[in-house]
């Protein structure tokens, strides 16, 4: 697999360590980082982003900076500026985003760890596009310091691997003295099963399948959240208001128009997002209480077609990992099984939020019965 349109900047292994891809929102000293936009093009930091110090500091051997949507705002990673981030298991589909560079490159064989950010999902879509395994761990368990916002309260950096150990090992260095739960079988959870019907007919069938090696399970009927996305992006604009002004021209239409949508919000709509975002999370508290998990489709769909656009496909990619970044619980979404095309489905896994552990305990159990 070509490098063209997966790293941004290529850098040799630093150690014998794991190797790492770093999405290209982390600040890194001394690197070329561009954030995917052409407005930083010759940005080179002084500092290096706290989650990727701990890495290395772990023996973890950078390879250099993973393309990204631009300004990790959607889910295609087709970046106008750097290339479209191919999908290495399907050529012809996107690799997702807006980590699309992380996953591809853990798909491809490039890196054996990626480190990305989820605000919407941006770690768990691509991993289900291109086959991978990814956490979107509790909101502030993971440091964001040194990672160009996208939306502050929305935004979560976690690890991106092959597997869930890979994910696991990854969190020992990302947040000390991490050990995934003791769990001695799946049977010892409590689960709720969420938003299989919306999902298509074999991606369906794999989760249902992987949601039935759970015996202690319940149908749950979770709500979607409705009109906190004018809350995500108030937060972008807030980011991008004066770099949009004296920029304009150097952005890609797809986030331009995503900003000037969103300028458009009154204060009134955000403010009603506010409300319908804290009443979202108690719901979500009151209906899950008493469950160890929710278990449900990272996506609908396998990884749709390339040169559709994140436009036209961002609602419904984003639906149902959106409600883990409003809820500010860790979500992990790992591989169960080709589905439409041969390409595969991904189950999400999500608990309550500082449940990280318990999650991954989870995952590793499920990994381990899908595979025998």
């Amino acid at each position: 697999m070509t490098l063209t349109g997966i790293l941004i900047t290529e850098t040799p292994p630093d150690g014998d360590g794991t190797t790492l891809a770093v999405k290209d929102l982390f600040d890194t000293a001394g690197v070329r980082t561009t954030y995917g936009s052409a407005v930083f093009a010759d940005h080179v930091p002084a500092a290096t982003a706290e989650a990727v110090a701990l890495l290395e500091r772990a023996g973890y051997a950078s390879i250099g900076k993973a393309n990204l949507h631009e300004f990790a705002w959607g889910i295609t990673s087709e970046n106008p500026h750097y290339g479209w981030v191919p999908n290495p298991i399907a050529p012809d589909r996107i690799s997702g985003g807006s980590s699309g560079g992380c996953a591809a490159a853990l798909a491809a064989g490039i890196a054996e760890a990626a480190l990305g950010t989820d605000s919407a999902g941006s770690i768990r879509i691509p991993s289900a596009c291109c086959g991978t395994t990814g956490l979107k761990p509790t909101y502030g368990l993971v440091p964001i310091d040194g990672c160009f916002p996208l939306a502050k309260s929305f935004d979560h950096a976690g690890p991106m691997a092959r597997d869930v150990a890979g994910c696991a090992e990854m969190m020992r260095a990302l947040v000390p003295g991490f050990e995934p739960a003791a769990v001695a079988s799946l049977g010892d959870l409590k689960v709720g099963v969420a938003w299989t019907d919306r999902a298509d007919p074999l991606v369906r069938e794999r989760v249902e399948r992987a949601a039935a090696a759970f015996p202690d399970r319940r149908a749950l009927d979770l709500p979607l959240p409705e009109g906190i996305y004018a809350a995500f992006a108030r937060e972008a604009v807030e980011v991008h208001e004066r770099l949009f002004r004296d920029h304009r021209e150097q952005y890609g239409e797809n986030v331009a128009t995503k900003l000037e949508r969103a300028m458009q919000l009154t204060d009134a709509d955000v403010d009603r997002a506010w409300a319908d975002r804290d009443r979202y999370r108690d719901r979500i508290a009151a209906m899950t209480d008493g469950l160890d998990l929710v278990i449900s489709p990272t996506l609908e769909t396998v990884a749709p077609l390339a040169g559709i656009g994140d436009l036209a496909l961002r609602e419904r990619v984003i639906e149902l990992t959106f409600p883990w970044n409003v809820v500010g619980a860790p979500a992990l979404a790992m591989p169960c099984g080709p589905a439409e095309d041969a390409l595969p489905a991904s189950v999400q896994l999500a608990g309550r939020p500082g449940d990280d552990a318990l999650v991954l305990a989870a995952g590793g159990l499920l990994e381990r019965a899908l595979a025998a």
